[in-house]
């Protein structure tokens, strides 16, 4: 009886040290089911699968706790081109065990998903989580890069040094902590070239799905053509890009709290380094 008892107490202390050491991640997605290209045409969109789920299992594989927002709190959209298992090592059944995470979470569900507004998580304080996530697929590209929410988000963990971690066109969503990012979408719009005196990123190494890679994939706009690319938006802001040897190919960058990867190959390598970061 003696032994069950002290058998019975490890285990609960191993279970408590197991539970402390679990980290909180919040992970941003925009609520754009869409992206608006020049001259008036509209192109479908939403997040990639394997870059928002890929991360996400491996997080919730390694026992951490995951919390999901939008700006607004309405439910993110599943970019319907990510759907392949070209994104999963062309592993049919990895597409399906990622598909089927996401059904159960009901993250996509207008009806049962978790995702709360950043107003929300504002008031339920930024100092429960330990790092922040943001996934590409286009529409990043339509509301996280001039959300004011996300940019005061974003700066608190600047300032405390928190893991950001973001991939493909999820970079973006850095834009929001200009101290006018509406005013420096609009310029790049415009077409106009715009410098930053004072950006907290600034001189930051940061990667983002590149120019080149934005041209090679221009065709599945459907003859559309954005109003600016991620890579040139970044760059006049003030970072400093770093782009992989090959295009598509995995490239990871870290400096100080950011961690950016290039593209959806990079995904899997962002979450690998954010989950060293929460040990």
């Amino acid at each position: 009886m003696k032994l069950m008892r002290k058998l019975a107490a490890a285990m609960a202390l191993a279970l408590a040290a197991t539970t402390a050491q679990a980290g909180n991640v919040l992970v941003v997605l925009s609520d754009a089911d869409r992206l608006d290209l020049k001259d008036g045409k509209v192109f479908p969109t939403g997040f990639y699968l394997n870059e928002l789920m890929q991360p996400v299992k491996l997080l919730l594989d390694a026992g951490h706790q995951v919390t999901f927002a939008t700006p607004t709190g309405r439910a993110p959209t599943v970019d319907a081109n990510s759907i392949d298992p070209m994104y999963f090592g062309n592993d049919a059944a990895q597409l399906k065990a990622h598909q089927d995470l996401l059904d159960r979470l009901a993250l996509t569900s207008r009806e049962k998903s978790p995702v709360v507004s950043l107003a929300r998580i504002e008031q339920q304080g930024y100092a429960r989580f330990d790092a922040v996530y943001i996934p590409g697929g286009h529409a990043p590209m339509q509301d996280l890069l001039a959300s004011p929410a996300l940019g005061r988000l974003l700066a608190d963990f600047h300032g405390r040094n928190k893991t950001t971690a973001l991939v493909c066109h999820g970079p973006i969503a850095l834009l929001s902590t200009l101290p006018d990012a509406a005013g420096f979408v609009a310029a790049l719009e415009s077409g106009q070239a715009v410098r930053v005196p004072q950006w907290i990123y600034r001189g930051y190494q940061v990667t983002v799905i590149s120019n080149q890679e934005e041209e090679q994939a221009k065709p599945q706009l459907g003859g559309g053509e954005m109003k600016f690319y991620p890579q040139t938006a970044l760059q006049q802001a003030g970072v400093r890009y770093r782009s992989n040897a090959a295009p598509w190919t995995a490239n990871v960058v870290v400096d100080r709290e950011l961690v950016t990867g290039q593209n959806p190959a990079s995904a899997v390598g962002v979450a690998q380094e954010l989950l060293k970061r929460l040990k």
